[in-house]
């Protein structure tokens, strides 16, 4: 089966030994994704709506380069540092998914790496 694999424009990519997203075949799998802006600092530090919005755009455009949209996705989890963040985190994706409805996991977590991320998430697709 062909891969194909997309990206995080990270430093530290090859190091660590990830992709942004890969591809086999017909099934897709976004990594835990953060707010990072192209400058690679992150976006909206405090907001976690801003923060789901902008990881949201991160995954979008890893899929449209692996030739799948949001209809597609089939499951999503995501990282809360704050357990009362879900609303706001909850409405970005809900935006997005309350049509589609993939199976979805909400976590609270103690940290993540950088301690103004406030939420990560990945998904999974099927094309």
């Amino acid at each position: 089966m062909t891969r194909q694999q997309v990206s995080s424009g990270a430093e530290w990519e090859q190091t660590v030994g990830y992709s942004r997203a890969v591809r086999v075949g017909n099934i897709i799998h976004v990594a835990g994704t953060t707010a990072v802006g192209p400058d690679g600092r992150l976006v909206a530090p405090g907001d976690p709506y801003a923060q789901a919005q902008r990881i949201f755009e991160i995954i979008g455009a890893a899929l449209a380069e692996l030739g799948a949209g949001w209809e597609h996705v089939t499951r999503t989890r995501i990282y809360l540092v704050n357990p009362e963040d879900w609303q706001a985190v909850g409405r970005a994706h809900g935006e997005i998914f309350s049509e589609i409805r993939p199976a979805s996991t909400m976590l609270a977590v103690r940290a993540l790496l950088v301690p103004e991320m406030l939420v990560e998430i990945e998904v999974d697709a099927v094309v």
